[in-house]
Formats: C-alpha cells, structure tokens, sequence
C-alpha cells in the first residue's frame, strides 16, 4: 500500500502553505438563481441546493429522464451517396457536396433528443420571518451542502448531501430548541405530465412522464422527524410537520428505462426498493457512509497554494476581486471544485457526465444538454486519470461498449465500413450517426477519440487485463474503421479523411489536420496494444503501413500548423475551436521532443488564436500553453477563467456557484481547469529512447505560484507523485509505483531513470 506524504510537515509551513485548507465554497445569503445554487450528485441523481430561507428550493435531476426513446439514427444506404461527396470535395465543389450530404446522408430523425430536469422539492419552514446570521457552505471534501441561520431566537440548521451508496438523497434540518421545529415539504416537476401525492406514513410520490410513448419517471420521498412531540400529517399534496426537533427527507428517483435500448422498468418499485433499504440505516450511518465513499475518493489527490486574507472571504467575493486581490489559493480551489463535480456527476452504474455534468433545471437546455465529443465530452474527463479518479470514467467505458453496437450500423450504412464510428454527438439512445448540419455533424473522429481514452487508461494504470478486456475490443474496432475509411488524396497519394470537417468552422472538407492526428495516434495505440497482447497482428501489419500514409502535420505560409490540407489558416481567426492542435494536448502527436519544429508551428497558431474564449475553450487552452512550457501564459488564461462572467471582453467566466459559463453553463470549462493545473505541475506524455514514460515535474509552474505543494497527482507508467516547491524551485519530491515499471525523471536540466517495485518509492530533494 503506498504511503501517503504529509503536506502538513515542517517543510509545507515553512512554504506559507496551509496544511489542511478548507474544501469549501461558501455564501452569506441563498441562491437566487440556478447558477447559484450549489451542486450535489451520486452519479444517478443530481441536485442543486438553493438554501433559502424560510422555502428551501432542491431542483434534482435522475440521469435517465430524457426526450425520445430508443432507436437507430442511421440513415440506410446512406453510402450509396458517398462516393459523390468524396468526388464533389476533391473537385472543390463544397457546396454541392454539403448539399447532397444534407439531403440523403445525415441522421434520421436529422436531431437528437434532451436531457431533462426531473422534479423540485420544496421545504418550507413555518414561523421562519426575519433571517440573520446566515451562512451557506458546500463541503468539497465531504460531499456535504450545509445551511445555518437564525429565526426568532432559533438556530435552524440544514445539511443536504447526495449518497452514493443508498442512491438516496438527504435533506437534514434541525433546531437548536425542543419541538421548534414545523415545516411543509412538497415535490414537484416542470413538466407537463406529472403528478404528486402525498400518503400516511410520511411519504411523498411524484411520477410523470417526458412524453407520453417516451420516458416515464417517478420520485419517493420518504419524511422522518425526531422529538417526542413531533407529527407528521397530509395536506393535500403535501406533508405537515409540527413539533419536532429535526426532520429529515430521503427521496429518490427513477425511470422506466431499461437500458439505452429498452424500455419497460417499473420506476416506482424501483424507488421503494431503493429507500426501503435505506429506511434501515440512521441518519447517522447514512451520512458516514456517503462521507467516507466521497472521501474515498476526493482525498487521493490535493494542491496546496499560500493562503491569504483574500482566501477567507465569501466565494463569490472572493470571484469578484480575484483579478486585483492576491489569492493563489483560488486556483487550488477550483481545482479541487472539478474533481469534486467529476465525482458527483459520473459513478459507476449511472450514465456519464452530459454537457451539464448530470445538472439541469431546463426543459429545452442550451445543445440539449447531450454529448458533444468533438471536443466536450473527452474534456469532462481529463481530470480523471491525473487526478486520481479513474473509477469515474466507468460510466464512459460503459457507454462506449453501447456506442460500439449502434455504431457498427452507421458505419455499415453511412460508410460501408467495418468497425464502429461515433460523428459529434450521443444522447442516452446512443446516435451515432451525423446529426444536424453537414457542415459540421460529419465529423468521424469522435469513435477514435473516446478509443484513446481506454488507451489512456491502460498507459496510467498498466493494468494488462483491462487492456485486453476492455480497451481493445473497443480500440480494435475503432481502428478497423479507420482502416476502411481512409482514402487516397488524388493529388499528394496520401490517405486521407474525408468527408469531415475540423471543428466547428471550415465546412465539409477532405483531410482535416484534427481527424488525422487521431486516427495516427489511434492506429499507433493499436499496434502498441497489439504487441502488447500478442494478438491480431495482421490487423497490427496493416496499420503499420497505413499509419506512415496518413496526410502528415504542415506548417503553412504564416508559421502556423496547418488546420487544413490546403494553406488557408487566416491568422486573424480567433475560433473558439483549436481542433488542429489535439496533437500538443490531449495527444502527443507534437512535442517538443519529438517534432521541435511542428511544436513551435503549432504554438504559432495559438498565439494566432488569442486568449480571449468561451469557458471551455479557455479549459483546453490552459492545458496547451502548458504543454508549451509557458507556465505563466497558462495562469494568464486560467486567470481569465477564474473570474465573474462578462469580466473579460469576449470571453466565458464563472458564475457564482463557480460552474464554467460558455455561456451559458457548460461544465467541460471547470473539467478543463482542473486538468490543466494538474498539466502544469506534472507531465508524463513523452517516452525516453526505452519508451519509458518521462515524468516531468513543475514543467509549467507560474511565477504567481512562487510556494506549493501537491499530493496524489498521477502519471502515465502506474506512478503517483508528490511534490513540494519553494521560490519557484522543486524543494522535494516523491514518486511511488503502483505498478513496478521504470520512468525517466526530470526536473529542469536534471533527469534519472528510475524502476520501482510495486509500493515503493524515490524521494527527490
């Protein structure tokens, strides 16, 4: 077992850093709008808390409430037109081919369905009028959203927490006076078809349905109070509380999805089921189970920056003045904030994280709130394998086992193809097929993309068993598409991708620079894993010649990596899009190792791109200024993140409950600055001559982060490592095998190989 290193030594307080900083986002007066609410999940049901005060407002979401139903969206015999798009993009001719393409190849239905809210419930406090000494607090560390205020002379204090292992949530409220305690508690749903009752016992019931030959949903609630003198009665569609000294609601909810192709579960026996069992615990156990199954997992990893005034103020103040005040320790905390939402919004069991995470309060949520994977989706889950949560990814790998069945259809009936093939976007029937405009919904990359991510996984861990029984059906199949899709470009004789588009400007296009960085480092990941298993090595051989053909990376006429075949990059375009540089993060088809010159090229087009972004945008960029080794270009651009909405001109920001604003809300901005924090303090891409990992320590460290310390960060070769820094120098580190392989460490000029045996460690000072 590894042994953990202490950030509260003699050595962190020296550095100014705080050895336990408070995990928390906190307020001084509730939630007025969504935005401001605060998050709690499980992975299954989402909630945002309002805290208001006398009527507390939960708005919660169930991951399987969404329009439609199950379906195939490929659009048969859609290949008989392909090869005159081909033609029609290689003469030129874009117009006409997006024109045929709109007409008889895209998606049927031409769009996918929505993610929906599913109820509210409402806790009204009776005798509650004028408010004071009030405080709101979500505890990052625990998974913990707690209220406190007081009311005529009552201390009145509410905790409300999402847990994972009842797949129940919680809403606590107490006062500090015997029996003082009346309230009302209500569910209710914005859509049309829904109905309440409240039953003898202490029950709430809330079904509904989206549509009505589409997804049914209900919700239970189960309502318990303490003190002698407390009682619980119908009024209506609601219960009455009276005389108690703390009542606690356990609700949940399901649907009668079965799986992404069938329906026909029975939602209320589902929700009995679920808080029957939990009906047997206490609070008490119910409350230290969910803490110690978050804590589980949020305290693998923790970043520690100096600790100053600034840090002791609201949160939302603390948003407002983070531009002039001096408060590195905000940067900490946001990075924290994204681990903790990764582990809310994506377990295991349930579906994985949409473009809001699984937090929505809309009927006709911004993109439907769906699955964007030209870019989004894989960004929701870069902090994942670095920051010590990979088990949050098994709702992806999950996915993407379904997305291989509904995929092998579109790539048989769009392409004529073998394998699977995944375009823009999925919802929860899994369409694989191009959706909404030609333009840009053909876009083929997003089955090789999402393959890597089990290529990734494999790197971090070396678990030899998950290749072979996870990834490699999946990456195998993926590559076997690609294989049969490529073709030659008329004038260079190189394989190309085509139709497709770089994202999500330029139109329809033949051999955008994006599709073939991936489907190169697809194809290379195969060939590893191919020797690797001692299986499908004709497939191997054949990727192997393929891969030396695929359209190389250019430098155009301005310096810049080429977006396209052609040279037409126009150096004035500020697209909130980088898709040709996927080959410098997440990828490494360019490195400075490797390919100095495409590095410097592709660090050209960047700087060309400006710093000014949507929230998202800004996530990915930080992480590639920190591939470029500009420390302080990427706190530049995680600066202009960490800021109130509308602060920078043209650019994205937080919101108060600091979710990212695109805008609107898009949870990949906060998923992509925690991943590029992490990519400034360790990186682990590159391979030294052996093809040993190299673990690079503080490649990126800003001059606003002078002290510091990290624990728990991991890389690539089954590695963790923990560092400390003082004035910007590497003061100590400790890098521990998991796995027993070897790495190269470097630090600066300063490299060394090391091989460890599983749990042991190498201290650096």
């Amino acid at each position: 077992m590894r042994k953990t290193l202490c950030l509260g030594c003699a050595l962190c307080v020296s550095l100014g850093v705080a050895a336990e900083p408070p995990w928390r986002l906190w307020y001084q007066k509730p939630a007025e709008k969504w935005t401001e609410a605060l998050p709690i999940g499980n992975g299954t049901l989402g909630a945002m808390v309002f805290g208001g005060a006398p009527e507390c407002r939960i708005q919660f979401n169930e991951h399987t409430v969404w329009t439609g139903f199950p379906r195939s969206y490929a659009h048969t015999n859609a290949v008989a037109v392909l090869p005159e798009i081909r033609r029609l993009l290689f003469a030129g001719q874009q117009k006409e081919a997006e024109a045929l393409a709109m007409r008889d190849f895209m998606s049927v239905p031409l769009h996918q369905e929505k993610y929906q809210p599913c109820g509210d419930l409402f806790v009204s406090l009776t005798g509650v009028t004028a408010v004071t000494n009030y405080n709101r607090t979500l505890d990052l560390c625990e998974g913990v959203h707690t209220v406190a205020f007081t009311s005529a002379g009552v201390r009145y204090t509410q905790e409300t927490f999402a847990s994972h292992p009842d797949n129940v949530l919680v809403h606590r409220v107490t006062a500090d006076k015997p029996g003082a305690l009346a309230c009302e508690v209500r569910l209710t749903s914005p859509h049309a078809l829904w109905r309440a009752r409240a039953l003898p016992g202490g029950r709430l019931a809330l079904t509904g349905k989206v549509q009505t030959n589409g997804v049914a949903f209900e919700a239970q609630a189960v309502v318990r109070t303490e003190g002698g003198h407390a009682r619980v009665t119908v009024e209506g569609e609601r219960l009455a509380v009276s005389g108690a000294d703390a009542v606690e609601i356990r609700w949940t909810a399901a649907t009668n999805v079965k799986s992404w192709n069938a329906l026909g579960a029975d939602p209320a026996a589902v929700c009995s089921a679920t808080l029957s069992k939990a009906d047997k615990k206490s609070y008490t156990a119910v409350r230290a189970e969910h803490v110690a199954d978050h804590k589980g997992l949020f305290d693998r990893a923790s970043l520690r920056l100096p600790r100053t005034p600034a840090s002791e103020k609201p949160t939302d103040e603390r948003l407002l003045a983070f531009r002039t005040a001096d408060d590195p320790d905000f940067a900490a905390l946001v990075f924290q904030y994204g681990r903790y939402l990764l582990i809310g919004c994506s377990r295991s069991g349930g579906q994985p994280a949409n473009l809001q995470g699984i937090w929505n309060d809309s009927l006709t949520p911004p993109w439907d709130s769906k699955y964007t994977c030209n870019i989004n989706t894989e960004m929701n889950y870069w902090p994942a394998e670095v920051t010590g949560l990979a088990e949050c990814q098994d709702a992806l790998f999950a996915a993407l086992d379904e997305l291989m069945v509904s995929g092998r259809i579109t790539a048989r009936e769009h392409y004529g193809a073998r394998g699977w093939v995944l375009h823009h976007n999925f919802d929860l029937w899994r369409g694989t097929a191009p959706i909404n405009n030609a333009n840009h919904g053909i876009w083929v990359s997003g089955s090789g993309w999402l393959a890597l991510h089990l290529w990734e996984h494999y790197l971090f861990t070396q678990d030899k068993t998950f290749l072979r029984e996870r990834a490699w059906p999946v990456m195998r199949e993926a590559a076997l598409f690609y294989s049969d899709f490529l073709v030659e470009d008329p004038v260079t004789h190189a394989l190309v991708s085509t139709p497709s588009n770089s994202p999500e400007q330029g139109g329809l296009v033949a051999g955008p620079t994006m599709d073939h960085q991936i489907i190169r480092s697809l194809f290379r990941a195969c060939i590893e894993a191919s020797a690797l298993l001692g299986e499908d090595k004709d497939l191997a051989a054949r990727l192997r010649g393929q891969v030396a053909r695929i359209a190389p990376n250019t430098i155009g006429r301005h310096g810049q990596l080429q977006e396209w075949m052609a040279d037409t990059d126009d150096p004035k375009n500020q697209h909130r899009h980088v898709s040709h540089l996927w080959g410098v993060y997440p990828g490494c088809d360019i490195t400075w190792q490797e390919t100095p010159e495409l590095f410097a090229a592709a660090r050209q087009s960047l700087l060309f791109r400006g710093d000014a972004a949507t929230g998202w945008s800004m996530g990915w960029k930080v992480n590639l200024w920190a591939r470029f080794l500009d420390g302080d270009h990427a706190y530049t651009i995680l600066s202009n993140l960490l800021v109130p909405l509308g602060t920078v001109k043209g650019a994205g920001g937080m919101y108060p409950n600091l979710f990212d604003a695109h805008p609107p809300f898009q949870i990949d901005g906060n998923f992509g600055a925690a991943a590029g924090v992490a990519e400034m303090l360790v990186q682990s891409h590159l391979r030294d001559a052996s093809g040993a990992p190299v673990i690079h320590l503080l490649p990126a460290l800003p001059k606003a982060w002078r002290t510091g310390a990290f624990k728990g960060l991991r890389a690539r070769g089954g590695f963790v490592v923990d560092a400390e820094w003082r004035e910007s120098k590497l003061a100590r580190a400790e890098i521990t095998s998991l796995a027993g392989t070897t790495a190269r460490v470097k630090y600066g000029d300063r490299e060394e190989t090391i091989t460890l045996k599983p749990g042991e460690s190498r201290r650096w000072k």
